[in-house]
């Protein structure tokens, strides 16, 4: 006897070996146009579908979990965070939720770390003036960095990307700090030579380079505010490939435009894809690299992806817990 294979929908268009997959071990709904799907879309798809399987850039509220239909049993996110998703009130309704963690932790790390260079040394600057034809040959005074090596770089959320980063960062000859709830093994400190501070003030006031990686949360929400990034020396450059949110935006531009902060290297932005005038002002005159949010742009990283939400999904109906469930918190 045939089982019957759960009804899957997926928001955005995916890599095409995963979706073939999807379509042989379900019976997958796909977006080939790869239109963002609006909210009578997603309340549509929770009413009719056993799985919904969102991007990071699809809001799955509340309002939206609440019409979910009694068949829906599992929100499966194809992306690492789950900001996105009221996990609270989709637990309320037993519908479980998972992402796919311990992918992109490697290229999110290379992304923060050609970020730091990228402002330090100047490279989009120096790429915009050999495009534009303004480049006439080598000079002693033109086009002045900064060095990276002998520097400290303090790390925002000492997890796996955290980690990921410190490592690269020692190998290019920073001294590590970080801020973090606890104090990480005492054999990746001995490791990497790190500094733990436990208040962020106190270490964001003695680093060069700041390196936001934690997740976003309410608590984490303008973690970055106007009274800590005054506490940033004015030669320091912030790095963001977590979350827009985490850091206040307008706060920033603010230090930046006041040289109170030297740089910003963001691949992501509080309101994204929106990017107000002020900010770009900063971009064109060489302050602030901003990338199109592709910390996990990699083809390796979005199959690996894929495979993760293949095998919840398949867990799920196998019976079991799916590996990657999250639970609500209380942060």
């Amino acid at each position: 006897m045939t089982t019957k294979k759960p009804v899957v929908v997926v928001t955005r268009k995916l890599p095409d070996l995963v979706e073939t997959r999807m379509r042989e071990l379900f019976d997958t709904k796909l977006n080939l146009e790869d239109t963002p799907m609006d909210e009578a879309a997603l309340i549509e798809a929770v009413k009719t579908a056993d799985v919904l399987v969102p991007t990071v850039t699809d809001n799955i509220d509340a309002a939206i979990i609440n019409q979910a239909g009694k068949q829906l049993r599992l929100i499966a996110n194809f992306g690492n965070g789950v900001d996105n998703i009221d996990v609270a009130a989709a637990s309320a309704k037993g519908i479980t939720v998972t992402n796919t963690p311990n992918v992109l932790s490697e290229d999110t790390a290379d992304m923060t770390m050609g970020l730091m260079i990228a402002v330090s040394r100047r490279f989009v600057e120096g790429a915009r003036a050999i495009s534009g034809g303004r480049w006439h040959g080598w000079s002693p005074t033109w086009m002045l960095g900064h060095r990276i090596w002998g520097k400290r770089m303090g790390i925002i959320g000492m997890g796996r990307i955290g980690t990921a980063v410190a490592r690269r960062a020692k190998a290019f000859g920073l001294s590590i700090h970080y801020h973090n709830r606890n104090k990480v093994s005492e054999g990746v400190e001995q490791e990497l030579e790190a500094t733990w501070w436990e208040d962020l003030d106190q270490m964001l006031a003695r680093v060069d380079f700041v390196s936001v990686n934690c997740p976003s949360t309410p608590a984490t929400h303008n973690l970055l505010s106007a009274e800590r990034l005054a506490l940033v020396q004015p030669n320091s450059v912030i790095i963001n490939t977590a979350r827009g949110e985490i850091i206040d935006e307008k706060a920033l531009i603010e230090a930046i435009e006041q040289n109170k902060i030297a740089g910003a290297g963001l691949d992501v932005l509080a309101h994204e894809p929106a990017i107000s005038e002020r900010m770009m002002k900063l971009v064109k005159a060489g302050k602030v690299v901003i990338l199109p949010h592709m910390g996990s742009a990699t083809i390796e990283g979005r199959l690996e992806m894929g495979d993760r939400v293949l095998i919840n999904i398949r867990t799920l109906f196998d019976k079991h817990r799916p590996p990657d469930r999250v639970l609500p918190t209380d942060n």
